[in-house]
């Protein structure tokens, strides 16, 4: 029996003893990203448990996913109350990890890791929490791909630099059959097929700073729908209901025609199936365009002023997904500071983020797509 062969089987035999946890408690872009992690991780470590730590907000986006075995849900409760937070942990601890990898990095996960006991811990490195940790990883500012730094820097927590350009993941979302058959039978129903071009639009961001100004989005509605004569579906949740509607009534008649307004997914799966129908994603940045992605469907982002577009333009080529910022077009405004320090000014530089910056972009990314549709 050959050395090469005995290493081998000792590597096989630890990975199946192997226990690991990750950690991501953030918001859905950011658990729908992290997942790449847990995927780095089963290539690695093919035959290890693995263990995805969210907030219970964010299941739903990484439901029916093959990379871990055990969703653990952080939930509100854990949150707020200090005595159901410390019998979480002394659970964390008798679970007996073998690798813990923390994602998240703030105080909640920082104790998580430490009360794990696990003797191995990998987080991202900060000065005041390094000693929680056996290893940390610097950050990388620069993407070395055209994965992002949102993807690159998560690798890092898994494989070694000089093999992160070489294993490129892409998040990946999971539906069952009878989802993406409930939600063409809702669109069917609501006179909505296949015949016609179906575009997804992204009305608002997570806040009011991640937002382009309504009266803008509506030019920018206006003008989809002009180039492409497309159905148009909006993505929002009952609570923001209002504020579409308003984004709506900004729009032309001739637009509003084509907007079925009354079409979205009232949870986070159903709008994961409606998405799945679209040919396209245009909008704001933020969760529903990485979910896009996710689902491999082509995407047009509209960034905010504030955010570093280099950390989370993922696998942007120009074509199937590209991406616009205000930053490309007005650098003055910025006065060679890194977008990120201006969030307090976020709506200020929105005023300037004209419909007429975004539009000619916007006009041939879409008849480019168009053109490679019908070839």
């Amino acid at each position: 029996m050959s050395l090469s062969f005995i290493g081998k089987l000792i590597v096989l035999i630890n990975s199946a003893l192997m226990k690991i946890l990750v950690i991501q408690q953030k918001m859905i872009g950011d658990v729908l990203t992290s997942t790449i992690i847990c995927e780095a991780l089963r290539k690695t470590h093919p035959n290890a448990t693995i263990h995805y730590l969210i907030n219970t907000n964010t299941k739903a986006v990484i439901e029916r996913n093959p990379f871990f075995d055990t969703i653990i849900e952080f939930t509100p409760e854990l949150r707020s109350s200090k005595v159901s937070f410390y019998a979480f942990l002394k659970t964390i601890k008798q679970s007996n990890y073998d690798l813990v990898i923390d994602a998240y990095g703030k105080l909640e996960s920082n104790l998580i890791s430490y009360f794990s006991k696990a003797p191995k811990k990998i987080s991202f490195y900060k000065w005041y929490t390094k000693f929680i940790y056996s290893q940390v990883i610097h950050r990388k500012t620069e993407p070395i791909t055209n994965a992002s730094t949102a993807i690159e820097n998560r690798l890092r927590l898994v494989f070694p630099e000089d093999e992160i350009a070489s294993n490129s993941i892409r998040p990946k979302l999971f539906l069952a059959d009878e989802e993406k058959n409930t939600a063409q039978t809702y669109l069917k129903a609501n006179g909505i097929t296949d015949s016609k071009l179906l575009i997804m639009i992204s009305v608002l961001g997570s806040e009011i700073r991640k937002t382009l100004p309504f009266e803008y989005m509506a030019k920018v509605i206006d003008e989809i729908v002009t180039i492409t004569d497309a159905n148009i579906l909006f993505n929002y949740i009952p609570s923001q209901k209002k504020d579409a509607k308003t984004i709506f009534e900004l729009t032309t008649e001739h637009t509003q025609k084509h907007i079925h307004f009354n079409i979205f997914g009232k949870s986070l799966r159903e709008f994961i199936g409606l998405l799945s129908q679209c040919d396209i994603l245009i909008g704001n940045e933020g969760g529903a365009v990485n979910m896009a992605k996710a689902l491999d469907k082509p995407t047009f982002t509209i960034f905010s002023p504030w955010i570093v577009k280099k950390d989370w333009n993922m696998f942007e080529d120009g074509t199937t997904h590209d991406s616009i910022h205000l930053i490309d077009y007005k650098s003055d405004l910025y006065e060679g500071k890194n977008p990120k320090k201006m969030k307090d000014k976020a709506i200020e530089l929105y005023q300037s983020f004209l419909p007429e910056l975004i539009t000619p972009k916007l006009k041939k990314y879409l008849e480019n797509l168009l053109a490679n549709k019908k070839a």
